[in-house]
């Protein structure tokens, strides 16, 4: 079964808030898009991906989702994170899809190997559950069929998603994938990717650039 992925973003002058204090606002707006940009690469590497849906009110996301031949759904309600996944699962659902992955925006290491691999085999219903580096936070989500489960977001989401799984009496699994473990939040998390990226030359070229690597 090959899935959809929903990829909600931002308007970049609201997103990654928390950063502002290591970097200044252009330079992090100019962030967030080569995030953006490097994670619709990979995704449209991915054998396993059919169609990628992107909501978003932010205009540039619009322009490079556009570009990496994703579809665009504006956010006009702009009401929240979780109301931008579930449209964008919504219109999955609605156009037949049987599986789809959200996933996140500011994961740009994401491997399409890995993501292929997270997507092979998947029943017609379960759950996958992809924590982030701490354990706490869920960066990426499978669900089969698309409303199996509610998505939630930020700390502790990890569990919650197991919790619901559990509720709804589908069977999920919580999947480790090295690449998709490292959001970015904080500054922390900023110098762990330059890190990263420094010691694995080629990844998230984007990404990479704007980082000065």
């Amino acid at each position: 079964m090959k899935a959809t992925a929903v990829l909600p973003v931002k308007r970049f002058d609201a997103a990654k808030q928390r950063l502002a204090t290591g970097i200044d606002d252009e330079r992090r707006r100019q962030l967030v898009a080569a995030m953006v940009a490097d994670v619709l690469e990979a995704i449209g590497e991915a054998r396993t991906i059919e169609r990628t849906i992107v909501v978003s009110s932010e205009p540039v996301a619009q322009e490079i989702a556009a570009a990496a031949g994703a579809d665009v759904i504006p956010d006009s309600s702009e009401s929240g994170h979780i109301d931008a996944a579930l449209t964008g699962i919504a219109r999955a659902h609605a156009d037949g899809a049987g599986c789809v992955v959200l996933l996140a925006g500011d994961c740009p290491l994401l491997d399409p190997r890995e993501l292929d691999r997270l997507l092979t085999g998947v029943p017609d219903r379960y759950v996958a559950i992809v924590p982030d580096r701490h354990g706490a936070g869920t960066n990426a989500l499978v669900l089969s069929p698309p409303g199996a489960i509610v998505p939630s977001f930020g700390e502790g989401s990890c569990a919650r998603h197991v919790d619901a799984a559990r509720e709804a009496g589908v069977p999920f699994g919580v999947e480790e994938l090295a690449s998709v473990g490292l959001d970015l939040d904080t500054p922390a998390d900023v110098i762990a990717l330059t890190r990263e990226l420094a010691s694995r030359p080629g990844r998230a070229k984007r990404t990479a650039r704007v980082l000065g690597i």
